[in-house]
């Protein structure tokens, strides 16, 4: 970025704080189970888990205590036993920009994974509107009381809005990577959100977040590579949706269409070895 464009970038950042209405955490309960695809019964009628279809097959109610389905003493098949996806991150992971937890980000990659796997997939989604990968780390995580199968740190965007340097995402995301590790054998990072997209930003500003974005993603895929975590890079992955299928109605996050796709783009990254 160029040495005039920096004020300019400085002044949208500003007046971006005092104008941009942030769509708040919907309401709805923040686990589930997604039960495994029946594929014998087409008459039952229920939608593959990957069209984003399927939310009236998930069961979202808070009598879901995320235990372990195969506890007692009958064994229970390994096809049958819930697969058990914790997420813990910022805003995409309560799904803000939709009007109920269950069509956010979250559930649609439990349905993805359910589908892919073919088994029941419960879900549990830790995070906070605004939430850096230091909140993650010290705030969320332990909140985590799940024994996972996979567990995904989806943070990064605010840090960059919020202006961290480099060497403090650095130490944050090695942190948190080590404690959700303590947690679960298998875990994964997503990159940050395509915020350098934002309707509601100015020209010059997303300009200077794509520049920070691409240098964030840069410093995680070192990072996770030297923790043999896989990561997974959304920075530009292309939902081919236009901005106004893109974008939810605060022009800031995603659609409830975009956050089907961004979860299929997810799975498919973050699952190969499962």
């Amino acid at each position: 970025m160029s040495w005039w464009e920096r004020p300019i970038a400085l002044t949208e950042a500003l007046v971006a704080q005092h104008t941009v209405k942030l769509a708040p955490e919907p309401d709805g309960e923040r686990r589930g189970l997604v039960p495994a695809p029946n594929r014998n019964k087409k008459h039952h009628g229920t939608a593959p888990a990957g069209n984003g279809n399927a939310a009236s097959s998930m069961d979202t109610t808070s009598t879901d205590t995320g235990t372990d389905a195969n506890a007692g003493t009958t064994a229970v098949p390994q096809a049958e036993r819930p697969f058990t996806l914790v997420v813990v991150g910022d805003s995409l992971t309560v799904g803000c920009g939709v009007d109920n937890q269950n069509e956010g980000l979250v559930p649609d990659m439990a349905r993805v994974l359910a589908n892919t796997i073919e088994r029941p997939v419960r879900w549990v989604a830790y995070g906070k509107l605004g939430a850096t990968m230091r909140r993650v780390r010290f705030r969320l995580l332990p909140q985590v009381k799940e024994q996972p199968d996979l567990l995904v740190l989806c943070a990064g965007s605010n840090d960059l809005m919020a202006r961290r340097s480099p060497k403090e995402w650095r130490s944050d995301l090695t942190a948190a990577i080590d404690e959700a590790k303590a947690l679960c054998p298998h875990v994964v990072v997503i990159s940050s959100g395509q915020v350098y997209r934002s309707p509601a930003l100015g020209h010059t500003l997303r300009k200077a977040i794509l520049n920070m974005t691409d240098a964030q993603t840069a410093i995680s895929k070192e990072i996770c590579a030297a923790k043999h975590v896989r990561f997974v890079d959304m920075t530009h992955y292309d939902t081919g949706l236009t901005d106004a299928e893109f974008w939810a109605y605060d022009n800031f996050h995603p659609s409830k269409r975009c956050y089907q796709l961004l979860a299929n783009g997810v799975i498919a990254q973050a699952t190969p070895d499962l």
